[in-house]
């Protein structure tokens, strides 16, 4: 079960990291593109996470 909660978890801060870094580049705000970037790698490790504990039933 673990494995599908942080996929999932992964997939939301990829998105919403997306949109941010999006939002800053279109309105020149680094701040908040850096943000965006910052949480997309969050989501990138959250995905690895669940792919790991897939790999090894969730006893990770």
């Amino acid at each position: 079960m673990g494995e599908l909660k942080d996929k999932a978890a992964g997939a939301g801060n990829d998105l919403a990291g997306k949109v941010k870094e999006g939002i800053g580049a279109a309105t020149n705000n680094p701040e908040l593109e850096a943000e965006g970037e910052a949480q997309q790698l969050k989501g990138k490790t959250q995905k690895l996470a669940g792919d790991v504990k897939g790999a090894f039933g969730d006893k990770v």
